[in-house]
């Protein structure tokens, strides 16, 4: 008789099913989540769009790397599927009716929200073309980015003018930031898993002789993003070559890297190890095989063990500790690594307009361009303390008619059974009337 088929997909007991999926409570649920939007999907073009791919590949992997929009939805769309989904922060792409491409950074489900002017990028594919040796199809989007922040915190003023930008609201944006990835443990946290760099670099105002500041309450940003790169330090060009040869034995011979070096024409093998121009390349100067000294740090040493069957872990396990035979690793072992960033892109300069309350929509807290008076200021607390009471008070009528009908219905659905309890026992009382008139008419019968 052939087996029934079990579904593992979509029915209980599934690996993605809601058994095995992870609780609200879980580490991985408290990580941060983000949506990259279009507002307005057909309207942006395809520049903005292909922006909005290469930000979702740079938020990976809490973001929604393959969410669609429709020239249909609205904000309160994406906004209502945030609890559902986790989402923690919105980041909403947009051109305005003059050509300016804005970008806007919310905190669900309460804000606040960051207004910033996109006033040039640059996108992935165009920062590769600018590349002689462009990084592709790696694993780096499997982990979030290391997120390096530069500049946030503008230098106290020399004179006692107030700051063009208040402190709350820079410790405020730094916040904002920080949370957009997870935060890194030193002591927990792998070292292979850090692959990235994300870093948010903010532009000091352009200072004019007179000591004046040109643009007062400018605040500009510049992102970049970066793939982290090592490679071994200390060693000549000719064991690099041979060590790129052992880990790529099977590499065809018409390839220049990974491939055996042609020792034909030397005498002996320390000419090649040796000699600077016989390495292959033919560099005559230090700068080409050196790096700096800054660009160096120290890591554990990783050899590779070898498997081995139960005669040969006796063996190794008989040998003296001292001894530093094939993988086995050396007790601190260290060495030296050169690091290196290599560009992903994208790049954007951002200039922040504006920070208000709520997720796109509240009180406004500071503007780059309006400056308002006190009185101004009391006016508008005023507008919005109104507009407050009045939501409250909306809120507190809506939810007495949603008890007055819950009422009303409990009521109506009592009365209904207290009705259909009086009709039964109308309809008992008359059965108990039949059977005592069967009853009457049965014992005249037997006198007679």
């Amino acid at each position: 008789m052939a087996r029934r088929r079990t579904k593992k997909r979509t029915h209980v007991g599934a690996r993605t099913g809601s058994q095995n999926a992870p609780s609200a409570n879980s580490s991985a649920s408290r990580d941060p989540k983000s949506m990259v939007i279009r507002i307005g999907a057909g309207e942006v073009g395809p520049s903005v769009s292909q922006l909005v791919k290469d930000v979702r590949s740079m938020m990976e992997p809490g973001t929604a790397s393959r969410l669609k929009e429709r020239r249909s939805n609205r904000l309160r769309d994406y906004t209502t599927m945030t609890g559902p989904l986790g989402v923690s922060h919105l980041l909403l792409f947009s051109r305005s009716s003059s050509g300016n491409t804005n970008l806007r950074l919310a905190l669900t489900p309460r804000g606040p929200t960051l207004h910033f002017r996109i006033e040039s990028y640059s996108l992935c594919k165009d920062i590769q073309k600018a590349m002689k040796h462009p990084r592709a199809g790696s694993k780096d989007n499997l982990t979030p980015p290391l997120l390096v922040m530069n500049n946030f915190t503008s230098p106290p003023p020399t004179d006692e003018s107030p700051p063009a930008i208040p402190k709350h609201l820079e410790s405020l944006t730094t916040t904002i930031f920080q949370s957009l990835f997870p935060p890194i443990s030193p002591q927990t946290t792998p070292l292979p898993s850090i692959r990235r760099v994300l870093l948010l670099n903010r532009d000091p105002p352009a200072q004019s002789s007179t000591g004046a500041s040109k643009e007062d309450g400018a605040y500009v940003l510049n992102l970049r993003h970066y793939a982290i790169t090592t490679k071994r330090t200390g060693l000549s060009r000719g064991i690099r070559r041979l060590n790129a040869a052992e880990k790529n034995p099977s590499k065809p011979k018409s390839g220049r890297k990974g491939n055996l070096p042609n020792l034909g024409k030397l005498d002996d093998v320390a000419d090649y190890l040796l000699d600077p121009s016989a390495a292959g390349g033919g560099f005559t100067s230090g700068s080409e095989s050196e790096v700096e000294t800054d660009a160096e740090v120290e890591v554990l040493e990783t050899n590779t063990r070898k498997v081995m069957n139960k005669k040969q872990l006796e063996t190794s396990r008989n040998k003296p500790r001292d001894d530093d035979g094939e993988g086995k690793r050396v007790p601190g072992g260290v060495e030296k690594r050169a690091v290196k960033l290599v560009e992903l892109g994208p790049r954007m300069k951002l200039r922040m307009t504006k920070v208000e309350e709520g997720v796109c929509g509240g009180k406004v807290m500071w503007h780059a361009f309006e400056t308002k008076s006190k009185e101004e200021e009391k006016v508008m607390d005023g507008v919005w303390e109104r507009r407050r009471k009045e939501k409250e008070e909306r809120r507190r009528v809506q939810k007495e008619n949603v008890e007055r009908k819950k009422r009303e219905k409990r009521d109506t659905a009592g009365e209904k059974k207290w009705k259909e309890g009086e009709q039964e026992e109308d309809e008992e009382e008359d059965e108990m009337d039949v059977d005592e008139e069967e009853e009457w008419d049965s014992e005249g019968l037997e006198d007679e």
